[in-house]
Order: structure tokens, then C-alpha cells, then sequence
């Protein structure tokens, strides 16, 4: 499948890096977070990666224009100019990434919206450009096969700062951004998508997590794949410190 990753957010709560750089260039361990991500889906199989730019999308596609040079050892003459590569296995090499400009202002909704004429009309994965989970994609394609809607989430159950989801039965009843938690679930990104749901993402400069999911929601095309293992966000500082150190012990969001 086709991965969507959202990536063109301002990250305003990372200042100290997103003056100069995007957030999902922000590294874990001397690697962009959007790198980690990537690895995830690759882990699974799926290499063909589709990334909605916006904020200082330049240094996102200068990363992978230069992704060759940046990771290979290579001597050069000052003189001339040669440049001779030492071999070396590039871990990407078989990966197509499409990089894509979908505005500074564009909200995450508009972003899909902009980028569905990639997707040629197939069930794609969808995710944001600055969270890292052990979660089987297999089995949440799985899932999502099984229940035949829409749209599938990844809800997950960290600290009470995201959008909460009400979930009966696996179906998610109620989307609520960032209110106080009663059951804990929350929406973990890692989603599943079924073409049709751009029909519900209006012409407008819309919140993916406002009236698009929301409407399918209220029409039953939502369900929640409860993911129980690890996930984090890098939203703050203390977040990408938290990365930083679970990446020393092992990174636990890498396939095993």
C-alpha cells in the first residue's frame, strides 16, 4: 500500500529546532523522526511513501535529493572537484518517495485533500510526521479489511493531551479533540484509508481530526484498531528527550 505522511506542520511546541528545520526533520538519535516513521512502514513491506510538505518543505527535499551523499563515506579533491564514493549499502534504496508541496497554511485535511490525485484511487495507510509506534501493520491492515468501513485508527492510551475517541464494540462513537479523557483511548495516527474518504473532506482549509472524521464518525465508517503497546509522540521537548533515550536502549517502536 501507498503510505500518506503529513509533514508540513509549523511544530510551534519544538521551537528550538523549527526555526530552521521542520519537525519531522527533527532527528532521534542523529536521525530525522521522519526517517524512523519511514523505517516502520518499510519494515512491513510498504516502501512507496507520499509525504505532504508545507513548512520549510525545502529542507525535506534537499534531506532526500542529497540522501546518497549524506550517507556514504566519500573522499574528494578541493582541487577538481571529483567526488569517489566509498561502497557502502544505502538502507532506501528501494524505496520511492514522492515529495509534495501542499502549502505552509494548509491544515492537515487540505493536505489529503491536495494529494489525493497520487493515490489513484486505492486504500492507502495514513500518518503524522512526528509519532513512532510498535504497532503491526499487518494486523491493522488486517482489521481493516475485516470491518469493511471507511476509516480505521489507531487508538492508543497515553498521558491525556490528544483528541479522545468513545469506542463501543470497536466502532468509534464520538471524536472529541484534546478534551479531558473518561475511557483513555485516544487517536494514535497509524491510520488505514479507504478512497471514498475524501467524499467527506470539504473545499475548504479543514482539520483532518475536525469535520472529516467527525462526519464519518456520525455516519458509522470509523473504527478504532486498539493498539496496547508502545507509541509516543514528539510534540515538546521533553518529548525528544523521552526519543532520544529509549532510542540508546533499543528503540522500541523498531520491528523486532
Amino acid at each position: 500500500m501507498k503510505v500518506l505522511i503529513l509533514a508540513g506542520g509549523l511544530g510551534t511546541r519544538l521551537s528550538e529546532y523549527t526555526e530552521s528545520i521542520p519537525k519531522p526533520m527533527v532527528s532521534i538519535g542523529q536521525i530525522p523522526i521522519l526517517m524512523h516513521i519511514m523505517n516502520i512502514y518499510a519494515s512491513y513491506g510498504h516502501k512507496d511513501f507520499y509525504i505532504a510538505l508545507g513548512y520549510k518543505s525545502e529542507v525535506i527535499k534537499d534531506y532526500f535529493l542529497n540522501y546518497s551523499k549524506i550517507n556514504r563515506d566519500f573522499s574528494i579533491n578541493l582541487k577538481s572537484g571529483k567526488v569517489s564514493f566509498f561502497e557502502k549499502e544505502i538502507p532506501m534504496n528501494d524505496w520511492n518517495v514522492t515529495l509534495i508541496n501542499t502549502g505552509i497554511n494548509s491544515l492537515t485535511g487540505k493536505r489529503i485533500k491536495l494529494m489525493q490525485k497520487y493515490l489513484n484511487d486505492e486504500t492507502f495507510l495514513l500518518t503524522y510526521g512526528d509519532g513512532l509506534s510498535d504497532v503491526n501493520i499487518d494486523s491493522l491492515i488486517s482489521f481493516h479489511e475485516n470491518h469493511k468501513k471507511i476509516l480505521t485508527m489507531t487508538a492508543v492510551r497515553p498521558p491525556a493531551r490528544f483528541g479522545e475517541l468513545e469506542i463501543n464494540d470497536n466502532k468509534v462513537k464520538s471524536f472529541k479533540e484534546k478534551p479531558q479523557l473518561h475511557e483513555g483511548w485516544i487517536n494514535g495516527g497509524f491510520f488505514v484509508v479507504e478512497p471514498k474518504f475524501f467524499d467527506f473532506i470539504p473545499d475548504k482549509n479543514v482539520m483532518l481530526e475536525r469535520d472529516p472524521i467527525e462526519n464519518l464518525t456520525q455516519n458509522s465508517e470509523v473504527m478504532a484498531y486498539k493498539h496496547t503497546g508502545f507509541w509516543q509522540c514528539m510534540d515538546t521537548m521533553r518529548d525528544k528527550i523521552l526519543l532520544e533515550n529509549l532510542f540508546s536502549k533499543g528503540a522500541p517502536w523498531l520491528k523486532q
